[in-house]
């Protein structure tokens, strides 16, 4: 017979965005009966995620602030014709940290992990070995709905964590160095020091395939690491990924890929920048706006999610534009000159930026100047956007 586990709330996918409503839900309504439920047996996956310091609201700040491994007063970028280093907090968050605060805060029963979910509606999710959970609310946080509703280039990436044979000399994160070669569109190497002999080191590429050459990528890594004489011991940890840069497309479409009815939250609500394809900050709204809430009714959630969603699709359109110029009016070993531009700007805007609330004085000073793509071909990839 097929066992029924009853709940308050259930949300599927144990990612960064469930992880992060579990434990929101948890501090403010320390009574709900919440299950975290996921195929895999951790939380989190094998990833590191990082942020600005502006990314992440004061009031939000609670959410996130013991999840925090590393964290870094400036940060670096390097281009062939301008380097910097900007004055602006940056922080990382390793999943094996959200996987052992989950399962602090949460009491065991609560952790549903190694079942696979084959169908999530607003109230129910049935496993694939035909036992089910009942709730008054179900959110389905299992990654990217059907992106094919959407208009998207990829930023793609592998990173390593390293454990060096002696010290490597960084003080501090190179967020972008693009004075690498480059391949497949607008590529550079991200450094993070996470001790004086470990560095994590990923390649990524801003490109019109989502076809991911690990192998390649992983030999690329290791020639970078030799041309800054950093001898590796150990390979700690190695992750990979393909994030969708929106363009464009049918945003309710998309929503209705993931069940028209269903609450959601990170990926599979549209929720991550366009630009960088990064899901961090809006996960954090995400949950700081649901455990501000009373009523977990699947109905209620549904709605909740969807206006968040869908106000955060509408207001982004200024970043869409971009991109859309950046992949279809730019040369793909040029790209790099639109980042190399956008970073002699103001730090402050620069932090708007990615936490995808430009005013819309940012947006007329990213746009004035001498434009980093030819003015003919941007106007031909607008209207075609259009």
């Amino acid at each position: 017979m097929a066992a029924t586990i009853s709940c308050d709330v259930a949300i599927v996918g144990a990612g960064l965005a469930g992880g992060l409503i579990a434990l929101a839900l948890k501090a403010r309504h320390p009574s709900l009966d919440v299950r975290l439920i996921d195929a895999a047996e951790t939380v989190g996956g094998n990833h590191v995620w990082s942020f600005f310091g502006s990314d992440v609201a004061k009031r939000d700040r609670w959410i996130v602030e013991r999840l925090v491994a590393h964290g870094w007063r400036q940060y670096d970028v390097a281009f062939p014709a301008h380097s910097r280093t900007l004055d602006q907090t940056y922080y990382s968050i390793e999943s094996r940290r959200l996987d052992a605060e989950v399962r602090r805060v949460l009491p065991p029963q609560a952790l549903i992990l190694r079942r696979k979910v084959l169908a999530v509606s607003a109230t129910a999710a049935v496993f694939a070995d035909g036992d089910r959970v009942e709730a008054k609310g179900v959110i389905d946080a299992r990654g990217v709905g059907d992106l094919s509703a959407l208009s998207c280039g990829w930023q793609k990436f592998v990173g390593q964590e390293l454990r060096l044979s002696r010290p490597h000399g960084c003080t501090r994160p190179v967020v972008m160095d693009a004075t690498v070669k480059q391949i497949d569109g607008y590529r550079f190497v991200y450094v993070l020091p996470f001790a004086e002999d470990r560095v994590f080191v990923e390649d990524t590429y801003y490109s019109t395939s989502s076809e991911l050459n690990r192998r390649a990528i992983v030999q690329r890594i290791e020639r970078y690491a030799e041309a800054r004489d950093w001898v590796a011991a150990e390979v700690m940890h190695e992750e990979a990924g393909v994030l969708p840069v929106a363009m464009g497309g049918d945003f309710d479409a998309y929503w209705r890929s993931g069940g028209a009815k269903t609450p959601k939250a990170g990926m599979r609500a549209g929720l991550f920048h366009p630009t960088t394809g990064y899901s961090l900050p809006d996960a954090i709204r995400l949950a700081a706006m649901l455990a501000e809430r009373t009523d977990f009714t699947g109905a209620d959630l549904h709605d909740a999610t969807y206006r968040m969603a869908r106000a955060a699709w509408d207001a982004r359109g200024f970043y869409r534009m971009l991109d859309t110029m950046l992949f279809k009016a730019a040369e793909p070993d040029e790209r790099y000159r639109v980042l190399e531009r956008f970073y002699r700007l103001a730090p402050d805007l620069i932090g708007r930026f990615y936490a995808g609330q430009s005013t819309m004085a940012d947006k007329a000073r990213i746009l004035t100047g001498r434009p980093p793509v030819p003015i003919l071909r941007a106007i031909s990839a607008l209207r075609g956007r259009a």
